[in-house]
């Protein structure tokens, strides 16, 4: 049996009190950076590998079922955002199509040829990297995938809950998030899927800095799409240019984004110096 569906290390759940269930699900979740730390060195090549592809024109795609593949949407609609990036450099599949990420669709992920159907949708070619993401690491719908992309010469990696399983064995980069027992037997959208969150955090964020969408801890590609954002960009440059605000402000609304803006700032101050 798999860990993530071996038995919770409590029972009688329901004779807990309230501030019992919370504090044995938090003792439980405190595990689970430690886990995300034993993965690092297979996260590093995987990172690796990804920039690489990404650089050379790829693309970086997630493909999954359920909880796992509503993580990796969650994942890549959050980049062109936060980084700048097009929203089609880092696409999120899940089974069962868009309908998925809201309500399950039945045995959607069984079908092991439907992945490979989805990745055509969008041309995968061998320039991009495919990542699986299987918290049980048994998932048909990855694991065809994987294997159709291996023999199409397009690199895999994947994300997993559990050793040794087929989702990793079909990845040329696994990773192995190794969680154990859920608080709640089998509910992998806990600890599992905090796991295949915090990993998810760790590929974009490097991924995306290596490619130069940050500048020291800022990010300064992101999109400003609300108020909030454009206050944050807008403090970043007062910070950055030690400029008061409104000349902040009116040089943010001017170029469009905070690289630009400062950018354009340097460059006029030079050449005034000359």
């Amino acid at each position: 049996m798999s860990t993530t569906e071996s038995a919770s290390n409590y029972d009688a759940l329901e004779q807990m009190s309230v501030r019992e269930l919370l504090e044995n699900i938090n003792r439980e979740d405190k595990t689970v950076p430690f886990a995300v730390e034993k993965a690092i060195a297979q996260l590093e090549a995987l990172v690796n590998a990804t920039v690489e592809r990404l650089q050379q024109g790829g693309r970086l795609f997630y493909i999954g079922a359920g909880t796992s593949g509503r993580l990796g949407i969650v994942d890549a609609s959050e980049c062109p955002p936060t980084f700048g990036v097009p929203h089609g450099l880092v696409i999120g599949i899940i089974a069962g199509g868009d309908g998925a990420i809201r309500k399950a669709v039945e045995f959607a992920e069984d079908d092991t040829e439907q992945a490979w159907k989805d990745l055509q949708h969008y041309g995968v070619n061998e320039k991009d990297m495919v990542v699986g993401l299987a918290a049980s690491g048994g998932t048909p719908y990855v694991i065809g995938g994987l294997e159709a992309c291996r023999q199409q010469g397009i690199s895999t990696g994947c994300i997993v809950c559990n050793a040794g399983t087929p989702v990793a064995a079909v990845a040329a980069f696994p990773v192995e998030v190794i969680t154990g027992a859920e608080f709640l037997t089998g509910s992998t959208r806990m600890k599992a899927g905090t796991g295949q969150k915090l990993a998810l955090n760790m590929l974009t964020t490097s991924v995306m800095i290596k490619l130069g969408h940050v500048r020291g801890n800022k990010m300064v590609d992101m999109q400003l799409s609300n108020k909030k954002l454009v206050d944050r960009g807008i403090r970043m440059l007062m910070e950055e240019l030690q400029l008061p605000r409104p000349e902040a402000a009116a040089l943010l609304k001017k170029y469009g984004s905070v690289r630009a803006a400062s950018d354009a700032f340097r460059n006029s101050g030079a050449q005034k110096q000359l």
